[in-house]
């Protein structure tokens, strides 16, 4: 499972919205890394931001 498979399953398992620091939490996870593919999933549309700082995956 690579990172991004990681934070989209924390994030459905949490059921709320997330921040990074808690994703890193969840998922066992260097901060920077949780904040790199962050990025990279905000970029692709897989998460999205409901309400400040805070992020959920994309209802697709």
């Amino acid at each position: 499972m690579n990172e991004k498979e990681m934070i989209l399953e924390a994030m459905k398992t949490a059921g709320v919205p997330l921040n990074a620091g808690k994703i890193a939490e969840l998922t066992g996870l260097d901060r920077k890394v949780v904040d790199k593919a962050m990025a990279a999933m905000k970029k692709d549309g897989s998460i999205v931001s409901p309400v400040r700082c805070k992020w959920e995956p994309a209802q697709k």
